[in-house]
């Protein structure tokens, strides 16, 4: 079977590489390292269709390195481990370039499948170069993550994209068999979401639909064939802020059908799952707060089942959690709370802590008078002891102040009999 246009037209050198050109374009991070063949172990974080593989191959291939390829999916600590020791292997015949190995995915590699690549970075027997369309601030251990450089891949850009089409039309034998005229190309550019593969999947599809060697590419002739084959999803552009944003609106608004429409959209989009989580796990704290501290339990619980479980069925914990959170009482008491106390903080500066709150934990320091007066509350008639715990300069400041809902109704009257109208309880 042919391989896809995408693969068909991969390029094989730098100077066929479209995009990313803050990394390898004339004054790239990474252009000069490429040029000397000096390449570090590095991670390449970005969307999908980005040309992350691409790059890999590319580092390989102008430094004249062995090329080694796991990926992430499929692939375990034994299958790293017999990698590492080929390219060892292979390492002894080169003394200042080390073997690459190249890891995809490799966000979905376990702490354990990441632990075993540590040595072999560390001892240099291999360069790890490793993909992920996730955080890697979340995905990768701090101790493989410190050994290695992290570099930002960004979507295709319009122009990234028309080029992209172009450089297949010049060089792919299939299209050049054919007459193709790019007569509109605003819904493929939309559709890509900036991602050159899609791209290139979208664009082949409308090539070989035409029945003649005489290809008119327009808006409407995408569209047609496109909406019967790919979600009109952009994951990465302003339809998955918009969507992303009427998700929350309908949880924060109680509305439980608007929040499970909106969440069906996302994930028949193909968004990350555990970016929604993310989100709801914001919205528990944000918007419901201490109107149901459950609601962030819940919310983290179904975060981490999200993380283990993955699609399809992570897709009924989500939708359980965003019901759950859109029909919970709202509060963004906390929200405001925290919000006017960093203000404070700004405006105030850095306040002195009053003595007796401080600790006193040397001789001198309580010579000085550290800790003298406080109040231990547990030695008092209900746990209680009325003291000042905010500096003298914003005494009496209040930053909480309960909502309007029966948790946080019961919170304001158990303040009220503590404070007896202080900070206004």
């Amino acid at each position: 079977m042919e391989a896809p246009l995408a693969e068909r037209i991969r390029p094989q050198h730098l100077s066929e590489y479209i995009s990313q050109q803050h990394l390898v374009g004339p004054n790239g991070s990474l252009t000069h390292q490429i040029a000397r063949g000096i390449i570090p172990s590095l991670i390449l974080w970005g969307p999908p269709g980005t040309g992350k593989t691409t790059l890999a191959q590319i580092m390989a291939q102008e430094s004249n390195r062995p090329f080694y390829v796991l990926s992430a999916i499929n692939a375990g600590v034994k299958d790293v481990r017999e990698v590492i020791e080929k390219a060892k292997q292979s390492g002894g015949m080169f003394t200042t370039k080390n073997p690459i190995l190249f890891i995809d995915e490799i966000h979905r590699f376990s702490k354990s499948q990441q632990d075993s690549l540590l040595a072999a970075v560390e001892k240099g027997w291999v360069t790890l170069i490793g993909a992920t369309t996730e955080n890697p601030s979340f995905e990768v251990i701090p101790a493989l993550l410190s050994r290695c450089q992290v570099y930002v891949l960004n979507p295709f850009t319009k122009d990234d994209l028309e080029a992209l089409m172009h450089r297949a039309i010049d060089v792919d034998k299939y299209l050049k068999t054919k007459n193709i005229d790019l007569r509109e190309t605003e819904a493929l550019i939309r559709l890509s979401g900036g991602d050159g593969r899609k791209l290139l999947n979208i664009f082949e599809l409308v090539v070989n639909a035409s029945e003649t060697d005489d290809v008119e590419i327009t808006n409407d002739r995408v569209m047609q064939l496109a909406q019967k084959n790919t979600v009109l999803y952009d994951k990465t552009g302003e339809q998955h802020y918009d969507i992303i944003s009427a998700f929350i609106k309908s949880m924060r608004g109680s509305d439980p059908n608007g929040a499970v429409y909106w969440l069906a959209r996302m994930i028949e989009g193909g968004e990350d799952l555990k970016f929604i989580a993310r989100r709801m796990l914001i919205l528990a704290s944000e918007d419901i707060g201490n109107a149901n501290p459950t609601a962030l339990i819940m919310a983290n619980n179904t975060f981490q089942a999200v993380s283990t479980i993955g699609y399809p069925e992570s897709r009924i914990i989500l939708s359980q959690c965003a019901i759950y959170l859109a029909t919970s009482p709202k509060s963004n008491a906390s929200y405001m709370a925290i919000g006017k106390a960093q203000q404070v903080v700004k405006q105030t500066g850095d306040l002195p802590v009053p003595l007796h709150l401080r600790n006193a934990p040397t001789k001198l320091m309580k010579e000085l008078g550290y800790g003298d007066d406080y109040k231990y509350a547990h030695d008092y008639s209900n746990n209680f002891a009325e003291q000042e715990f905010l500096p003298d300069d914003i005494s009496n400041t209040a930053f909480y102040d309960p909502g309007n809902n029966s948790r946080e109704n019961g919170t304001r009257e158990f303040l009220k009999n503590r404070w007896k109208g202080k900070y206004g309880y």
